[in-house]
């Protein structure tokens, strides 16, 4: 499972619309853009990081039932960051005011905006290196928290908005700290 990056900056700059338009054509495809005009073309995940991945979208999901405070999101949502890319996180979860702050077109196609809380799950092929440049690319465009976590270093690290980044060893309980009031993740 490779990951391939094809720059398009020379040749085209894809407009937002032209970028739905793309993804739309090829669904099969799990694709991303960088601000610099970087084309993404991620794997599909295997199994047992499909299982992961879905376990913590539900432990997420869960929460937010109880709270309604906000809208979680699965890894397929791509989001329209300030700085131009466009990225899917893991698991992802916005607040209510924000989200309904939104047109509706800007709900149905790719949201202009960075979420609230997200969570990367780093898979055996992925570059750590990659995983946290993407992690920095959020919090600098205004994310307040998210949890990078890597199975193969048993440790998760968090971003902060304006914060260093703390690296816990796992296991581990997580906080969803003053963003996701009273959420608590065991890992």
């Amino acid at each position: 499972m490779t990951t391939y990056v094809i720059n398009l900056a020379p040749i085209i700059h894809l407009t937002d619309e032209q970028f739905y338009k793309l993804c739309m054509a090829n669904k099969d495809l799990n694709l991303e853009l960088t601000a610099t005009g970087q084309l993404i073309i991620l794997p599909g995940s295997g199994g047992e990081k499909g299982i992961q991945e879905a376990n913590l979208n539900a432990s997420v999901g869960n929460w937010n039932h109880q709270t309604q405070l906000g809208i979680v999101f699965s890894s397929s949502t791509i989001f329209r960051l300030p700085n131009g890319a466009k990225r899917s996180p893991d698991v992802a979860w916005i607040k209510l005011e924000r989200w309904e702050a939104l047109t509706d077109e800007e709900r149905e196609k790719f949201p202009p905006l960075t979420p609230d809380f997200i969570i990367e799950l780093r898979s055996k092929s992925d570059r750590l290196k990659t995983l946290q440049e993407k992690m920095q690319e959020y919090i600098d465009n205004g994310l307040r928290l998210g949890w990078l976590i890597n199975p193969q270093d048993k440790q998760t690290e968090i971003y902060r908005l304006g914060k260093p980044v703390e690296i816990v060893q796992l296991p581990a309980l997580l906080s969803g700290e003053d963003v996701l009031h009273g959420f608590e993740l065991q890992l």
